[in-house]
């Protein structure tokens, strides 16, 4: 089990957390190792398991999942959390994506995604539903300062191959530069645009036209 990936799933129906718990318990690679009925429950539980990936609903009680996102994010960043929730509405969208959130899922996923943005968000790569990635990128919330200006040419070539999907060893080998001096021009690039993680930048990008509208590959965060 060493190397399986350890899944936390917060959602306050019991039928959901079971049904996925027995899902997911198929898969040699994935291990649920605690199910949470509500956000508080979701927080305390993260901070006793560390997991590698977190499923998290969004409308539950005595926390909601943007709250439980937020506080999670803060002590345990290593654990990459999905929501998987039925609403695409901006006010559950946006707040979840700036809280921290590296995929935004919705419950009417075919299994087999849903196992691969697992796996995908175990690496560190951002998942979104295509409905919900348009909506980031046309939407009218504030994602990073308005201007460019700040950003070096050598940046603005980063972003576009973050935009594009690429890790930071992937643009490394594309600009024939250290990966060490990718990673410091992925922070100068959240700093200078007050964005607070890839996946940010990524839309930003996509947001502004640097590079095309068409399915990205997933994003490393």
């Amino acid at each position: 089990m060493s190397d399986s990936i350890r899944v936390l799933i917060a959602d306050d129906h019991l039928v959901v957390r079971r049904g996925l718990h027995d899902f997911l318990e198929t898969y040699a690679d994935i291990q649920v190792v605690a199910e949470a009925e509500n956000g508080a429950q979701a927080v305390a539980l993260a901070c006793e398991h560390v997991p590698d990936v977190i499923l998290m609903d969004l409308l539950m009680p005595e926390m909601d999942g943007v709250e439980a996102i937020d506080q999670i994010v803060g002590f345990s960043p290593t654990s990459r959390i999905i929501v998987l929730t039925s609403y695409t509405e901006d006010e559950y969208l946006f707040p979840a994506m700036r809280a921290g959130a590296l995929g935004y899922l919705l419950k009417d996923v075919e299994p087999e995604e849903l196992v691969n943005a697992i796996r995908t968000a175990a690496r560190g790569q951002a998942i979104l539903h295509p409905s919900v990635a348009m909506r980031l990128v046309h939407g009218a919330d504030h994602d990073g300062d308005d201007s460019l200006a700040d950003l070096s040419e050598r940046e603005l070539d980063v972003l576009r191959l973050i935009a594009r999907g690429l890790n930071n060893r992937e643009i490394a080998n594309e600009l024939v530069i250290a990966e060490g001096t990718v990673k410091s021009h992925v922070s100068n690039i959240l700093s200078k645009l007050h964005l607070a993680h890839r996946t940010q930048a990524a839309l930003y990008a996509l947001k502004r036209r640097l590079v095309p509208l068409d399915d990205p590959r997933p994003l490393e965060e």
